[in-house]
């Protein structure tokens, strides 16, 4: 009876260098090894924003990546998201005060569609009426100025706060405010068929 000679997958495989979109000017995000190109399409990654821009400040802040192209042994990838880190949002909440969430679709000037969860931390109990009051003026200013931006500034003014920064403008005329944080953004992917 011949022996089979046993191949080694890990020699087979390459290694590929996954870069960030242009928008975080394609910074290399990781090293992956695949026998095949077809096995890193689609493949998704998450990276801390402080890895990207070396700012620990950013430390709690996740950007969610898939990859969406390959030009020999490098992947490029396109943002699907971003979330904060629940210990951090945790850290803001504090007795005797209020806590107002809402889920928001914007599209900007592209036609990129986006899904942004919105935490707001009051300095104080609120009524409904406020909180309605609230939600309605926070829908109003993201889907204004979410049509004004392309894809790209929408994502950064997010990520490094500046876009909570517009809300809070308009929201401390409504209600005291403590912090507002964007805690969480999908892009709408296109469905594979």
């Amino acid at each position: 009876m011949a022996k089979q000679k046993v191949v080694d997958k890990w020699k087979t495989k390459a290694w590929y260098s996954v870069l960030a979109p242009e928008m975080f000017e394609l910074k290399e995000i990781a090293q992956i090894p695949a026998d095949e190109d077809s096995k890193m399409m689609g493949r998704r990654l998450g990276v801390s924003l402080s890895e990207l821009t070396g700012d620990m400040m950013h430390t709690y802040t996740n950007l969610h990546f898939r990859v969406n192209d390959i030009k020999g042994n490098t992947a490029y990838t396109a943002l699907i998201g971003h979330s904060l880190s629940p210990s951090y949002l945790r850290s803001l909440v504090r007795r005797r005060r209020d806590v107002i969430n809402d889920v928001i679709d914007a599209q900007t000037s592209g036609g990129v569609a986006v899904r942004v969860k919105v935490s707001i931390y009051t300095a104080r109990k609120t009524s409904g009426a406020a909180r309605a009051a609230v939600r309605r003026a926070m829908r109003e200013e993201m889907g204004a100025r979410a049509k004004e931006m392309d894809f790209a500034t929408f994502v950064q003014e997010i990520v490094f706060g500046k876009f909570s920064g517009r809300i809070y403008k308009v929201i401390k005329k409504i209600i005291p405010v403590k912090r507002i944080e964007i805690r969480k953004t999908e892009v709408a992917e296109k469905k594979a068929a």
